[in-house]
């Protein structure tokens, strides 16, 4: 008796696979049907990776500015503590004048730690992608030299941050000759 079951159970498959075998119409919607739902699953498992990839990237963003701001808090305070030190009427403006150069140097410190650099431009020639030129001064200078440094640049690896704000040289005029008298 078995065996029967088992070949009942063989001849209803093989009954079931021929009517889509004889009907090219059934098996080919079978097929669009089963290629569409594997399209949208496709679609649908696309569109999550790009949420969880934009998620990821803003928390990374987030993340960044975190650790910078940590990292500038402890300057914040000291020119916080500095502030509150004038404002009491403290006269020993040398004092003053040291701590905010402390202050100064810790700030640069953390620049450093975040991998800011800052540019050097005095002395050094012109150059468009690192410095915004103010102005042009006659100058003994090379032309095209930087004379004088109106705002620092820092660059952060490779990528400027900002460009440094100069005063560039330029060759003095020559001397007007004077002027021969004319023949009456």
């Amino acid at each position: 008796m078995p065996d029967e079951t088992n070949r009942t159970d063989v001849a209803a498959a093989d009954a079931s696979a021929e009517p889509a075998a004889d009907d090219p119409v059934a098996a080919i919607r079978a097929e669009r049907d089963k290629l569409h739902d594997q399209l949208l699953r496709t679609a649908a498992e696309l569109e999550n990776t790009r949420k969880r990839t934009r998620r990821e990237v803003d928390e990374a963003r987030s993340k960044g500015r975190e650790d910078a701001i940590r990292e500038l808090l402890p300057v914040f305070d000291n020119l916080e503590r500095a502030g509150q030190a004038a404002s009491v009427g403290t006269t020993d403006a040398k004092a003053i004048a040291e701590g905010v150069q402390m202050v100064l140097r810790l700030f640069e410190d953390h620049l450093q730690r975040l991998g800011v650099e800052r540019l050097k431009s005095l002395g050094e020639r012109f150059d468009p992608t690192l410095h915004d030129a103010l102005q042009q001064v006659d100058s003994d200078e090379p032309p095209g030299t930087i004379v004088t440094e109106i705002q620092p640049g820092y660059r952060m690896g490779a990528r400027l941050v900002r460009a440094a704000t100069v005063i560039v040289a330029r060759p003095r005029p020559a001397p007007a000759e004077p002027a021969e008298p004319k023949p009456s």
